[in-house]
């Protein structure tokens, strides 16, 4: 065979043998021309190394792991630990792919440049791929079920005390409620609403695969780096007896191979009372008390109206604001120090954190410090162990604490320091009226809890064969907790008796113990096909130990030296046990990744039910379908993805006391030969067939995407029954009993729920993306013990809530032309006028009606996110709309009797006929149908937040030391857009929903810590 000798030779009888002259005079006139040509200096292109660093458009930090391949070849490599890289290129027309899994991927023509250094953006899209489904992670293009994602990104954009708060507008089908600012507080979850009366409607927590017997407040939210909401009976069926109500999955950070990083997160602000209630001044104290002797002909002089200093204050113009005296500007301050990083082999994060809330009201008060470990490695290419490892103390003051709604009583024609600036414990003649100034003095009042936790996730992972897999977990969660009450003398409390002082001790121990086989396998390469076995043992362990006393014999021993105490008023101690064992089977299958099944089946046996009744059983099954990959779509370009989702389950709640279902034992005393003794005797009646709480939900589900992830989110509709409701069955009282539990009536929840992201810009530098969610839940009662019949004693209708306001409805307030009719329903002018509402012409039971419930009509949140460059803008709206509240300081600080303060209303006077509030009256210790002015349209806007950031230039942050470097600040809840603020003068309109039969127990109170405005200022750093 002939050799070439050159180039010129090779190109040229190639090209007569292919006969292509036009194909090869390119490059013949390249290997003719000049070397300085430009044609001829891109044909002896040498070779050259190109270097770069790759960062992330979030927040300027290196990006390790990132692929750097020359397009059209396999030649490549990858960033290092500071997300630099290094490659040869053949040309200046190559061009390089960069790409990584959670952001866009982007192409660079190599030209000129020796060095390119770029951004990447998060990849919104990609990085939802992969979702925690409990017991597993499964791709998001695969899910079956109804499940809500809260990202670590959203989280942080709030300065929150609890993960609880980040879901509020976040997740469609999850309503969160936070009455008050007190520091410390638990927010209430309601995920797709209420189901049952007298058991909980909490929903499960999940942590790092261990579900939790208690909350959820000593988690750090900074360590979270996803919350996974399970709505539907496909998603929580796998828990069974506890999943009934929704089941919340928290995931925590974990290491990841590669440079070890050192992140530094800090905020500091101030908390700011978002308005006050408003109370009268001294001058319209007076007025007011005046007018309520006028009412009944019995005001002459102010002499003989007002006492010696009441007189002295309206002569001198005084007027003592006692709640202002009570508020302080609270402080919120957050620090954390956070060590990620690993091999290959071990991956660790370690992080320590101290949070601080100090209240708007003096004395309340929430520090916490949290340590956690987490922990993987991998012995061999077998087997796998870690831990999840956390370790809790936190100190709460005030928490049962609030003298407000005490102050707002408080005449303020009082004097309440004498003329050395001492304090006055009466600062008038009213006895039941002490100084609030008083409750406030160091040492008074002491109200403290201490708590701390170690709570541990344990696993050990084997690779048994290909595709099969063996997990164990273990999860030992141990609680401290102890509560001390001291109210010392001069307290509104004793009123100058003897100290009173109180403390509860608890000591919770809760284990799991999990085995958990997992087999995935794929056949044909068009079958996939993972099978999940699960067998579960947890146990919980709860001792509660109480003593309570008078007679403390002195006050700075508070609540540490009960044994010195005059009297002993009460001592208990208490255990409390039980048990649940559970086996679950899981199969997940899918046809070329189009056609899904997801089967589950969960039994789980409770210690708390009764003998006959042990053991549940909780199906369920979902199917989908990725309709986007059918042939007869792929016409559609602006078509990403659509599925249909179908599922039906049946779920349990197991959410009572243990022993419930027994027939227990009660002290009783009684006369033994004429001596006082103490004996037993039946205290409950048992039922040995009581049984779960069934909740059978069937929903459909619509995932899209629109325009390359322009436009997507999911659409959900659902129907949830809950039957064999656990609830108090009465009995005559003859039989010595008030009832006994049992498993009666059935109801139901409805609704819809959108979650939806939309980029509307993005032009290179400038990015806008919005966040939208909205939800709407119809609750309603379908049966009852006797039926579909309205049990009105305990406030509950078919067709309605399970809780509603049941009262008389106001209509105005009788005029003086309706003197002669206010007659005939034994009222007079200026007192309230109710409906009557069956026309009989009297005033009874029978003309109460449902005037509203708490459940509103629907929840939305809407949160839009501006990039320009290194700026970042987010700020945050929450909206509930129809919600019926009850606003208690309406009714209990507006009684009108002329005596203690009241709130500064429009009441009515023979000069000012308003149909708002009655007319004062000396004679009326509350107005009469007082309780119909408690009721208002709780409907909001709210602006949640508001943060700006900078990412400061990679450069400069390198000068500093630092991989990356942002600041910011944020305000939380500037406003509050409602009609019971501006129109009637309450203050936060957002209430919790309550379990019993009215929303009595969740009114707006006048001792809640008033809404907040919070400022803060922080830093984000990696070293």
């Amino acid at each position: 065979m002939k050799r070439f000798t050159s180039p010129m030779e090779y190109v040229a009888r190639g090209c007569l043998v292919a006969t292509l002259v036009g194909t090869c005079l390119t490059p013949l006139l390249a290997l003719a021309a000049p070397a300085s040509s430009t044609l001829a200096a891109h044909i002896i292109f040498q070779e050259r190394v190109v270097t770069g660093q790759i960062l992330s458009a979030d927040d300027n930090s290196s990006i390790p792991g990132v692929s750097v391949v020359i397009k059209g070849t396999t030649q490549g490599t990858n960033t290092d630990a500071d997300g630099k890289f290094r490659i040869s290129v053949p040309s200046a027309s190559s061009v390089l792919v960069f790409s990584a899994v959670g952001f866009v991927t982007q192409e660079i023509t190599v030209g000129n440049q020796s060095a390119v250094n770029i951004t990447l953006a998060s990849d919104l899209k990609s990085l939802s791929e992969v979702v925690v489904v409990g017991y597993g992670v499964q791709k998001k293009s695969q899910m079956t079920g109804a499940i809500s994602s809260v990202s670590a990104k959203e989280i942080s954009e709030l300065p929150i005390t609890n993960a609880q708060q980040a879901l509020q507008g976040r997740a469609a089908g999850v309503d969160v409620n936070m009455a008050g600012s007190k520091p410390g507080a638990t927010p209430q979850i309601r995920i797709r609403g209420r189901r049952s009366f007298n058991a909980s409607n909490d929903p499960l927590f999940v942590v790092d695969g261990i579900p939790l017997a208690s909350g959820i407040e000593d988690i750090n939210p900074n360590d979270i780096a996803s919350m996974e909401v399970l709505k539907d009976a496909s998603s929580t069926a796998i828990y069974g007896s506890r999943g009934a109500n929704g089941v919340v999955i928290i995931t925590t950070k974990r290491g990841t191979p590669g440079r070890t990083t050192v992140s530094v997160d800090a905020y500091t602000g101030i908390n700011q009372s978002l308005g006050r209630i408003d109370v009268m001044n001294g001058a319209e104290f007076a007025e007011y008390k005046r007018e309520s002797r006028r009412a009944v002909n019995a005001y002459t002089t102010d002499e003989a109206l007002f006492e010696p200093v009441e007189m002295e204050s309206i002569q001198m113009g005084r007027s003592t604001d006692y709640p202002a005296a009570l508020l302080r500007t609270g402080a919120i301050q957050n620090y954390q120090i956070g060590v990620s990083g690993g091999t290959e082999k071990t991956q660790f994060n370690i992080s320590s954190n101290y949070f601080q809330d100090k209240g708007v009201v003096k004395n309340q008060d929430f520090t916490r410090f949290t340590f956690r470990v987490n922990l993987d490695h991998r012995i061999n290419n077998r087997i796998k162990i870690g831990t999840s490892t956390l370790g809790v103390y936190s100190l709460r003051n005030g928490e049962n604490f609030n003298p407000l709604g005490g102050a707002l009583a408080e005449n303020p024609l009082g004097k309440p320091f004498d003329d050395n600036g001492l304090m006055i414990f009466l600062p008038t003649q009213d006895g039941l009226r002490t100084n609030p100034y008083a409750e406030i003095v160091p040492g008074a009042i002491i109200d403290e809890r201490k708590n701390y936790r170690i709570f541990n996730s344990l696993y050990g992972e084997v690779d048994i064969i290909s595709g099969l897999k063996y997990r164990f977990n273990f999860g030992p969660d141990f609680k401290i907790d102890r509560y001390g009450q001291f109210f010392g003398r001069q307290t509104n409390a004793r009123r100058g008796a003897d100290p009173t002082a109180n403390v509860f001790n608890r000591f919770q121990f809760n284990y799991t113990l999990e085995n958990i086989l997992t087999y995935t396998k794929q056949f044909n390469q068009v079958h996939n096909l993972n099978v999940t076995l699960l067998q579960s043992f947890q146990k919980n362990h709860d001792e509660r130990s109480e003593i309570r006393v008078t007679g403390v014999p002195a006050e700075t021993q508070q609540f540490y030296n009960l044994g010195n105490a005059s009297l002993v008023n009460g001592v208990g101690t208490g255990l409390s046990e039980w048990a649940l064992l559970s086996y679950m089977a899981r199969v997940q299958y899918d046809f070329k990744e189009k056609y899904l099944l997801t089967a589950t089946m969960r039994a789980d046996g409770s210690s708390r039910f009764g003998a006959n009744n042990q053991f549940g059983y909780f199906p369920s099954v979902a199917v989908g379908w990725n309709i986007a990959d059918e042939p007869f779509m792929q016409t559609i370009r602006a078509l990403d993805v659509l599925k249909l989702r179908l599922s039906y389950g049946v779920t349990g709640n197991t959410a009572i006391n243990p022993y419930q279902t027994q027939a227990l034992l009660s002290r009783t005393s009684y006369a033994w030969d004429n001596t006082a003794a103490f004996g037993y005797r039946p205290g409950s009646i048992g039922n040995p067939n009581l049984r779960w709480e069934s909740s059978a939900t069937s929903n459909a589900g619509l995932d899209f995407s629109f325009w390359s992830g322009r436009i997507s989110g999911s659409l959900e509709y659902y129907i949830t029954n809950t039957t064999d409701l656990l609830a108090p069955q009465p009995l005559p009282n003859s039989t010595g009993f008030g009832g006994f539990t049992t498993n009666i009536g059935h109801t139901r929840n409805r609704g819809i729920e959108l979650t939806m992201t939309t980029v509307n810009v993005d032009k290179g530098d400038f990015t806008w993306t919005t966040d939208w969610m909205f939800g709407r839940n119809k609750e309603e009662i379908v049966e009852l013990a006797n039926g579909k019949v309205d049990d009105v004693a305990a406030g509950r209708f078919i067709g309605q809530p399970l809780s509603v306001v049941f009262d008389y409805r106001k209509i105005g307030i009788w005029q003086t032309n309706e003197a002669e009719e206010a007659r005939k329903y034994q009222s007079v002018v200026g007192e309230i006028k109710v409906q009557d509402v069956n026309g009989d012409g009297l005033i009874n039971a029978d003309d109460r009606v449902i005037l509203g419930s708490a459940i509103p009509d629907f929840i939305a949140g809407v949160t839009n996110r501006f990039s320009y460059k290194g700026i970042d803008l987010a700020f945050f709206l929450y909206a509930r709309a129809g919600q019926f509240i009850v606003s208690g300081f309406h009714q209990g600080n507006n009684t009108l009797a002329g005596r203690y303060n009241n709130l500064d209303i429009d009441y009515w006077t023979p000069t000012n006929p308003t149909n708002d509030f009655p007319r004062p009256n000396v004679n009326q210790e509350t107005p009469r149908y007082s309780s119909t002015l408690r009721y208002f349209d709780g409907s909001f806007l709210k602006v949640r937040n508001i943060n700006l950031g900078y990412n400061v230039p990679a450069n400069w942050a390198s000068k500093l030391k630092m991989q990356s470097l942002r600041v910011y600040s944020s305000i939380q809840q500037p406003f509050i857009f409602s009609e019971y603020r501006s129109k009637y003068k309450g203050i936060d309109p957002e209430v919790e929903l309550d379990n019993g039969p009215s929303n009595e127990n969740r009114a707006i109170g006048s001792d809640l810590s008033p809404a907040t405005m919070v400022i803060t200022f922080g830093i984000n750093a990696k070293f």
